[in-house]
């Protein structure tokens, strides 16, 4: 009796969620995809992915608040701020990886990297990029889709993952906030690593 109702337990739930799966794919398009969120366009597309992605966490520099570090929003996505800092202490620990209270520097055995400016600055964010060159630089993990490596923390192979239409609509997104000249440094190789 107890298989049986485990049984029947377990059809019940399958059921659900190929129920509940139908309706996802209803709502999206052929591919599955969910539709745009608030009014759709690939501008509030683009700003829903890069929310969602957590994009902010690494390229919007900090402020403290009542419940401790958030979000700097006069300085959104505008990368690390300042010159590089002195390098975290070494040592053979568990920890692999190094942050600043900013969460806009990073060390560990790659080296030390800086979150980039992705505001619309021509000079020092991304104003100067296509469209194409944006997509290329997540598809292949290299700045501008052909220099020098994307260093972690930043997940380039999982957004290289992501289809066309959401790359393209997260770059129309980040074309419409507001272009912020910041210099960010580049990227310290590892002590003892070869130029």
């Amino acid at each position: 009796m107890k298989r049986r109702v485990g049984r029947g337990i377990a059809a019940a739930v399958g059921a659900a969620l190929i129920a509940a799966g139908s309706g996802a794919l209803a709502a999206g398009d052929a591919a599955g995809r969910k539709p745009s969120p608030a009014g759709g366009g690939a501008v509030q597309r683009g700003k829903y992915l890069v929310e969602i992605l957590a994009c902010g966490d690494c390229h919007t520099p900090k402020k403290m608040g009542p419940n401790g570090p958030e979000d700097d929003a006069s300085r959104l996505l505008s990368g690390h701020t300042g010159e590089a800092p002195a390098a975290p202490p070494g040592g053979d620990g568990p920890w692999i990886a190094h942050t600043t209270g900013q969460m806009t520097a990073w060390a560990g055995p790659w080296g030390m990297s800086f979150t980039k400016n992705l505001t619309p600055d021509e000079n020092t964010g991304i104003g100067s990029w296509s469209e194409a060159t944006f997509v290329k630089a997540l598809r292949t993990g290299r700045h501008m889709g052909v220099s020098r490596p994307i260093l972690p923390p930043m997940p380039w192979q999982a957004c290289a993952k992501m289809t066309d239409e959401d790359l393209k609509a997260v770059y129309a997104y980040l074309r419409t906030i507001p272009p912020i000249h910041n210099p960010t440094p580049d990227p310290i190789a590892p002590a003892g690593a070869r130029p």
